[in-house]
């Protein structure tokens, strides 16, 4: 009796994708959807925020001043999805929001993910020689492969 492959029936596998808003981080975006249709991949998009540290104190925000940074932070990555896949996207992709330092939030990510696409964030001629410090970290602690999308579009043969 021979079985026959149902790639339907297969468990997909996931690509987890650090979204902060920036255009490294939409670049990385846009890299990992093609590559989630050729693997049958879901996408992940996950953007880590922190309240803001004040070093010794806090000042209470002032009167009609305060601010939702969960809130936020999801907003920024549901339009940063919207504005790089559109409406409709090609692959499932979710949104997911987490408190915490964001090279923390992905190394835990990338215990679940096949695979983990961090953006390169360069300024300049020397900087974009070099990775940032949480694409770095990324690199060095996560449990999974990890693709590092420079500034600039990749060719895809």
């Amino acid at each position: 009796m021979s079985e026959t492959y149902d790639p339907a029936a297969a468990e997909r596998e996931l690509i987890i994708v650090g979204v902060d808003g920036s255009e490294s981080s939409k670049r990385a975006l846009r890299w990992a959807t093609p590559e989630a249709e050729l693997r049958a991949s879901d996408v992940e998009a996950v953007i880590a925020w922190e309240p803001p540290q004040v070093f010794g104190w806090m000042t209470p925000p002032a009167a009609g001043m305060e601010v939702d940074f969960s809130a936020e932070a999801k907003r920024v990555l549901e339009d940063s999805v919207k504005s790089v896949l559109g409406a409709t996207p090609p692959v499932p992709v979710q949104c997911k929001v987490v408190e915490g330092r964001a090279a923390t939030v992905l190394e835990r990510a990338s215990g679940r993910a096949d695979l983990l696409v961090v953006g390169n964030r360069g300024h300049g001629a020397v900087e974009e020689v070099l990775l940032g410090s949480v694409s770095l970290h990324c690199v060095f602690h996560a449990t999974c492969p990890v693709a590092v999308v420079r500034g600039h579009e990749p060719l895809r043969g």
